[in-house]
């Protein structure tokens, strides 16, 4: 059983985990725009390279060299004495204001690879298609992983952050086609491992944004006393998803993205052990400073919610779901009422 979540509220999610809210405002994406997840992203890129466009595209100086007559920036000797040749030109290296620079190279492979992605809507693939036609003068690329970590942003141009985080969730789960020349989109909700770093980094961020609490990951140090350096070594390092801390109050947070919050155990229906076990040696080796913490496990609903609360020693242990299923103010509400 998969976790169903609506689209408008996938892309709730991205922005939040990415901490991206003002540009989801700015690129506002309506939900009659999206009715599959390539339309989601393909919408997205339609408006903010529409926003782009009317602020301009990013250029940069380029390195180029050329054998020319006309002396321009820097000679370089080597590739005379390479060639070995006597002519009337010679090879200069020079920077050139160019947009044909990594940021759009990345924007417009992933808009043409988008372009021919199945499912996808004619308007959007019409308008993704036009929008390509405006980068003419920068160079068709092969994305790979790897060239997301090579981008260089600065405070004027961080709008491209936005897009290019987009362009890397399509990169990711775009699969080649039994169609010639056509592209796939995966399904990246039913991606369990995809879904849990993205479940625990909105919730993460929802709270860092919304509640009164510090946010944050808190390294848990066990109390065990090792024999030697080799067993200190081989114990699993602790930490938790999300520790809020008030004045008033300490949670714990473990982000649980599994649509069964219970197991089956012959005949019986009890929460998960594995889970249990997990928090449970969170509390056994708290700090005191975090004395009489409340420690959550929090898993997202299919069809019912789960609500249950135990106490062990000073600290209280909840067990809670929130429904991704619904408008998305249902959503902020739940969340901030689960730490009220």
């Amino acid at each position: 059983m998969s976790v169903d979540i609506p689209i408008q509220n996938v892309y709730y999610l991205l922005c939040y985990a990415w901490d991206k809210l003002d540009e989801r405002e700015l690129v506002d994406v309506t939900p009659e725009a999206m009715t599959t997840l390539v339309d989601l992203f393909a919408r997205v890129l339609v408006n903010g390279t529409n926003h782009l466009l009317k602020r301009g595209f990013d250029r940069n100086y380029v390195a180029h060299q050329e054998w020319t007559s006309r002396l321009r920036g820097r000679i370089n000797v080597g590739a005379i004495a390479k060639t070995g040749r006597v002519t009337a030109t010679l090879p200069c290296e020079f920077d050139e204001l160019s947009y044909d620079v990594l940021h759009n190279q990345i924007l417009k492979a992933t808009i043409r690879r988008l372009v021919r992605t199945e499912k996808i809507s004619r308007q959007n693939a019409d308008e993704l298609g036009g929008l390509a036609r405006h980068l003419s003068e920068v160079r068709d690329i092969e994305i790979t992983s790897r060239l997301f970590g090579r981008v260089q942003l600065h405070r004027n141009n961080r709008f491209y952050d936005f897009l290019l985080k987009v362009c890397e969730v399509v990169h990711r789960n775009l699969l080649i086609s039994e169609s010639a020349g056509h592209s796939r989109f995966r399904d990246f909700t039913r991606d369990r491992q995809q879904m849990a770093i993205l479940y625990e980094s909105f919730v993460r961020n929802f709270y860092r944004l919304h509640s009164r609490y510090r946010v944050s990951r808190q390294d848990i140090y066990w109390k065990w006393i090792a024999a030697d350096q080799v067993a200190a070594g081989l114990l699993p390092k602790m930490q938790t998803d999300i520790s809020l801390v008030s004045a008033e109050k300490k949670i714990i947070i473990d982000c649980k993205y599994t649509p069964e919050a219970t197991q089956q155990h012959y005949d019986a229906t009890t929460l998960r052990s594995g889970h249990l076990y997990q928090v449970n040696a969170y509390l056994d080796n708290l700090p005191e400073a975090f004395a009489n913490c409340e420690a959550m496990l929090l898993y997202p609903t299919v069809d019912k919610a789960i609500s249950a609360s135990y106490i062990n020693a000073n600290h209280r242990i909840r067990i809670e779901t929130i429904n991704l299923n619904q408008p998305w103010t249902g959503i902020h509400d739940d969340l901030l009422k689960l730490v009220a």
